[in-house]
This record gives C-alpha cells, sequence and structure tokens, in this order.
C-alpha cells in the first residue's frame, strides 16, 4: 500500500508532461494513412518529452548541488527557480556562427559569443562550451 500511495504523489507530474501534448506541441487529431506511423508519431512525441524532462532534471538537480536558487531565464531576466527546457532553449535562440567563404572553400569560421548565462547552463548540464565556441572547419 505504501507503494502505491508513493507511486501516487507523482501522477501531477505525469500528468503535466502529457498535458504538453495537447497545450505545446498541439497535439491534435491525426489523418495519417495506417496504425504503424500515427503510433511511430506519438512515439516521436514521447520521446521528445522524455528528452525534455531529463534535460530539467538535469539542470535543476545542478542547480541544487551547487547552491543555485534560481536563474535569470525569464525577460527582462527575472529570475526562474525551476528551468523548463523551452526557457533553456530561448536562451539559446539567436545564436549564429559565421562562415567566410572563398570559391565556395571555407576561409575562416566565427563561432557565437556565449554570455554568461549561456555558459552557465552549458556548465550545468555537462555540455562542452567548445561545441559552441571552437571554429569548425
Amino acid at each position: 500500500m505504501t507503494q502505491l500511495l508513493e507511486a501516487y504523489k507523482y501522477q501531477p507530474n505525469l500528468e503535466k508532461r502529457h498535458e504538453q501534448f495537447k497545450s505545446v506541441y498541439e497535439i491534435a487529431p491525426v489523418w495519417l494513412k495506417s496504425e504503424a506511423r500515427i503510433e511511430a508519431l506519438l512515439f516521436l512525441y514521447f520521446v521528445v518529452l522524455l528528452t525534455q524532462a531529463l534535460i530539467e532534471r538535469e539542470i535543476r538537480h545542478a542547480m541544487k548541488i551547487r547552491g543555485i536558487d534560481s536563474l535569470p531565464l525569464y525577460p527582462e531576466d527575472r529570475q526562474c527557480r525551476a528551468p523548463s527546457t523551452e526557457a533553456i532553449f530561448l536562451a539559446f535562440q539567436g545564436l549564429q556562427q559565421h562562415r567566410l567563404l572563398r570559391h565556395e572553400s571555407i576561409v575562416r569560421t566565427f563561432p557565437p559569443t556565449l554570455n554568461a548565462l549561456q555558459t552557465q547552463m552549458l556548465d550545468l548540464l555537462k555540455i562542452p562550451k567548445s561545441l559552441y565556441t571552437t571554429e569548425k572547419n
């Protein structure tokens, strides 16, 4: 009985994730020709939700370990105590890499410049900064 009650305690979290099917991803009736295609599509959405949950879990866990109460992810740099994947991705929106070409060959690559928040989030997620900043030809 104790195990059942402990599992039930997490029901709101599970329902919140499934609610994202309809709100964030706007899942609606699909008109595919076979059940296998519908299953494949819904499986991909499931993988996306799982990935989101893992990203959020990783950053929140790292924040807790390092004693970071919040990150300035909201507009006007307002603090966010429980970063969502969407807010994390929005913080990286607009990063661009530029390439200088001469006769269709790359002469030089100009990687994006990361700000302090982006660098901190990459560190919390254990993602090497070099994935963004290393010049690639």
